[in-house]
This record gives C-alpha cells, structure tokens and sequence, in this order.
C-alpha cells in the first residue's frame, strides 16, 4: 500500500474542503476501499476519514418514510424495527450480504459506492476497463459466471455487486448528496451508470460530494428480497430479486420489482412492472412478466444460464408473496 495522508473532519463543511482536493477519497466503514488500497487499485494520496460526522441515525419522515443516514451500520439497519416491519426486502437484503462482522463495519453510503468484484478487476496482469480505461476487457472471453447480462457493453460486463441497492432501487429511494454547490437529490435508479464507453465512471456523484442519507418513500404492501449465489453464505448474487406485490381479487394493483447480479447497476424491472400491474396475479402471468425483462440480454457461454435462472427466481418470488399477502 502506497504512504497517503489522512485527516478526520470535524464537520461536513471540513470534509466538503479536503475532498476537493486531487487525489482525496472519502473513508466510512472501509470494508471496500481499504481492500483496493491494498490491492493497488484505489491510490487515493488523501483519505477523509467521514466517521465523525452526524450521519449516522435513522429518521421518521412526515410522509410515513424514513431518512437513513449515510453512516449507519448494515447491522444497525437490519435489526431497526421500521425497516424490518415497514420494508422487509431491505432487511432481507442487508441480512443476506456479507458477514455479521462486516455488516457491523459496512455503511449504507459506502455501500452505495461498491466497486466490482469482477476477477480481472483485482488482477494488474488482465485487461480491464474499470480499473485500467482504454486496456480492454478480458471478462468478455475469460471467466464470465458472475458477470452481467443486461445493459452491457463492449467495454465492460462486470456485475454490480450490492445487495442493498437493489432493494433500494425497487423502493423509490433517493440519495442525499452535498457538494461544493449545495445539496441534490439523485433517484437510485440514476445513481449508477452503465458502463457504454466509460466503465470506470460508475456513478452520477461529481468530483468531491459526499452521500448523506437515503430516504425511502412509506411502503405498505408484502416486500421479499431473494438472492440466489454458489455458497449459502458471504457470496455475491448470481441473481437475487427484490419485489414488493399487492393483489386484490386476483388482480396485481401494485408492484415494485428489482433485479441483482445481472447488470452494472441495480436493474429496476420497469417492462415487468408494466406487464403485471392491472393483470391477473399467477403463475403465468408473473412467468411471462420475468421473461419480457430479458430479450435485451446479452449473454457468453459461461453466464448464459442466469436468464433462466432470474425468470425463475423472479417468478418464485412474486409467487411467495401472492401467496401469503394477497387480499
């Protein structure tokens, strides 16, 4: 690991200042960053240390929605009593990542920033565009399991690999973020970028701002995050799915409907969506729903498998909540 400043600020307006300087990183929980700073990949020559800022409680909002703190714990998170009653998709998906150890360390803001966890990603002797732009990208012949197969390009296939955005994504979220300029607000579903032509420009932050908080509009039907991986425990998606399902008279009157682990960002399944809201609630419905999700696949003989394998995953999961939330 390569010598780097440090500094803690006492205030945002302290830490807004360091990171614009070149060369600076923001540091919360560290489970990824310091990782890259090993491994060579991420050579920040300043690391602003955001621990001590007051971003780390979950709020009620006047709405019926919560303002969650970009300092909070996964762990803290998971166990909060609104979250697991009001939106369990989201405590599923926390619980569903990683160790207990790492999700007492993990933030919700550093979480939002996950890089890729793509192989030649962490290799210096293989191409890639994330790590190395304009080198190419050895994924697209190499080793592709785990890699994306919706909204890829030429230049990169890597996966996204956070299971808390993609519950984020199908809750209508909102990142908070300060900056130089003041405060914005950037939808998740916009917060990640495909790669197109510039894989290793992964997210819609400028040079210096800082995530805040995340707020969730108020959910009030049956929510279920599932995530399907090689290992019972501690491994990234092959796919997962976050759905959130209201059935009247056997009719779908509400719907959200994400997807992991098959693309550069969490995949908000708008075309599903679109297919079930207002038809029947069923088997076939919720089959042919999953499927019109994928003709824009692209897939490689190592990761074509996962197609089916998200129709079915995605059918599985709406079907469980049908069945023990329809009214």
């Amino acid at each position: 690991m390569r010598p780097f400043a440090y500094v803690k600020p006492v205030d945002v307006e302290a830490a807004l200042r360091a990171a614009a300087e070149p060369g600076a990183k923001f540091l919360g929980g560290g489970t990824n960053l310091v990782d890259l700073m090993r491994e060579g990949i991420e050579r920040p020559d300043t690391v602003v240390d955001v621990t001590g800022l007051p971003f780390d409680t979950v709020e009620e909002l006047p709405d019926g929605g919560l303002r969650i703190g970009a300092l909070v714990r996964n762990s803290a998170l998971a166990a909060d009593r609104r979250v697991r009653t009001r939106y369990p998709m989201l405590s599923q998906a926390l619980l569903s990542g990683a160790s207990p150890q790492l999700r007492n360390m993990a933030t919700v803001g550093g979480n939002l920033l996950q890089r890729a966890r793509c192989p030649y990603f962490y290799d210096h002797a293989s191409a890639c565009n994330k790590r190395r732009p304009g080198s190419g990208c050895d994924a697209l012949e190499g080793f592709n399991r785990g890699c994306a197969i919706l909204g890829v390009s030429q230049s990169c296939i890597a996966a996204h690999p956070s299971d808390l955005c993609v519950a984020l994504a199908a809750l209508d979220a909102v990142a908070e973020v300060r900056g130089a300029d003041g405060t914005r607000r950037i939808p998740l579903t916009d917060f990640h970028r495909l790669p197109a032509g510039t894989p290793d420009i992964e997210t819609e932050l400028g040079p210096g701002e800082l995530v805040t908080a995340v707020e969730l509009p108020p959910l009030a039907i049956p929510s279920r995050y599932r995530k399907v991986r090689d290992r019972a425990s501690y491994a990234f998606a092959l796919v997962s799915v976050a759905a959130a399902l209201e059935v009247r008279d056997g009719t779908v009157t509400q719907v959200r409907l994400a997807l992991g682990g098959l693309a550069p960002k969490p995949w908000r399944a708008r075309e599903a969506e679109r297919i079930l809201l207002g038809g029947p609630a069923g088997e076939a419905s919720f089959r042919r729903a999953a499927e019109a999700e994928l003709p824009a696949a692209t897939t490689r003989p190592g990761n074509a498998f996962k197609a089916g394998l998200a129709v079915a995953t995605t059918t599985a999961t709406l079907r469980e909540l049908n069945e023990g939330g329809a009214r």
